[in-house]
This record gives structure tokens, sequence and C-alpha cells, in this order.
């Protein structure tokens, strides 16, 4: 009966992570499992009932990927890998990332299951413990861990929002740069001592706004402009090209005001 429950859940995964929420059902999760819609029945309750066992999967390997940070020898190695792992789930695994983050609407969830909200919980009690070591190792300004993490979390999550939804006109390397000199820049206003002047220094030294733009899709440019309401005067696609091509967006924009 576990095994073939976990069969159930295994199928479910793939499922999702194939077709997402709007392709999921039981009777396809049925197919691919080899048995008939009501067998499943017998194992899970209701199909809410299966995409919350998948959610829970998400986490699940979500803390997995959060979890190599804590082979860092230090808290600020910690720090950083936390970081990079966090961007690395969320680039390898989209369809688990979003679904963290959009189960309980798409499920009409009004409360959400104890088991599931200690796994999200997890998350956010990972990033202020990384936080509030760093504070106590001197690399950032003494201030309420759950604030400064809650910040950072907010931040990494925005920016990853708008990529996988195609609102930045970036490609997964440029995207990567760009989070990275965010992150640069906001803590460069929380750190101290040393890791403030490296920071600093890295953020002159890093050319990363000249590697945006030489980064940018013009296919992935058109595509954004396009979500945000940009020209529809039917010009030629010469034109359009040429503007795609030419004009950084305009966070770039933004970047460089303050900067100067």
């Amino acid at each position: 009966m576990a095994d073939q429950r976990e069969r159930i859940l295994d199928c479910a995964c793939r499922l999702c992570l194939d077709e997402g929420l709007d392709g999921f059902s039981m009777r396809r999760l049925a197919r691919a499992v080899g048995v008939t819609a009501p067998a499943l029945y017998r194992h899970y309750g209701s199909k809410e009932e299966v995409l919350l066992e998948v959610v829970n999967e998400a986490y699940r390997l979500h803390m997995e990927y959060l979890s190599r940070a804590l082979e860092g020898g230090t808290a600020l190695e910690r720090f950083r890998m936390a970081g990079a792992a966090y961007l690395d789930f969320a680039l390898e695994q989209p369809r688990y990332y979003e679904l963290m983050y959009s189960y309980a609407e798409a499920l009409g969830l009004e409360t959400i299951p104890d088991e599931t909200l200690a796994r999200a919980r997890a998350v956010g009690h990972f990033w202020r413990d990384r936080v509030r070591e760093v504070m106590a190792a001197g690399h950032l300004k003494e201030g309420d861990p759950d604030q400064v993490s809650t910040t950072l979390w907010s931040l990494a999550h925005g920016v990853i929002s708008l990529y996988l939804q195609g609102l930045l006109p970036l490609d997964e390397e440029a995207f990567r740069t760009f989070t990275h000199l965010a992150f640069l820049r906001l803590l460069t206003g929380l750190a101290t001592g040393d890791y403030h002047e490296e920071l600093e220094m890295e953020l002159r030294e890093s050319g990363a706004e000249q590697a945006l733009v030489g980064a940018l899709d013009p296919e992935v440019v058109a595509r954004s402009r396009t979500t945000w309401g940009g020209s529809h005067d039917g010009g030629s696609t010469e034109d359009s090209e040429s503007t795609a091509t030419t004009e950084p967006p305009r966070e770039l924009e933004t970047s460089r005001e303050g900067d100067s």
C-alpha cells in the first residue's frame, strides 16, 4: 500500500513538472500510474490531497538545495551559498518553485494544512538563521534578523517571479548577473567593515551592467514589451528588431541613474 502511494506521488510530481497545475487531472495521473482513476482514491481522498503532497515534495526538495549551504565553513560562506542555492532551485526547478507560491490560490484553500505550513515556515527560519549568524560575526549591521531576512527573501522572490513570468528581457546567464548585482547593491547598505569594502569593490569592478546589455535576448525583449503594453502601431519588423537590440530595459536605465 505504501509503495503504491509513493508511486502515485512520484507520477503526480512528474505530471505537474511536465504539464503544470492546468494540465493535471486524476484521469491523467491514473493513466501515468497504470491504474483506473477510482483506484487512486483508495490512496488519496481527492485531487487536492494529491497536489498538496506534490507541494510538500517541492518544499522538501527546496530545503535539500538550501541545506547545501550548511557545508560552508564560515557564517559568510553559508550566507552566500544559501543565496546561490535558492537561485539554483528556482531556475532548475521552476515548476516546483512557482507551485510553492501559488498552490493555495490555485487549489482554493482557505487554510493551509499544518504540514505544508511548517515546511513553508522552515524556509523563513533557514534565512533568519543565516542572517543572524552573519550579524553575530560582524558582517552585517546589527538589526532585527527577521526583518533583514524577509527583505532579502522578498528581493529574491520578486526578481525570480518577474523572470519566470517572462517580464525581464534576459537570458539565464544575464539574469543571474542581474540578480547578483541587485543583491550587491542591497547588501552594500547592510554590510560592515571588510565585507562592506569587498562588496563596494565588487560592485565597482564587476562591469555587470555592460554584461547585461550585451546578453539581452532580442526576442525576449520584444515579448516583454508586448506584455507591458508596448507599441502596437504595426511598425516594420526591421524597426522592431532595431529597437529591441539597442535599447536597454528600464531597470538598467534606472540603476545607472542611481550610480551617477
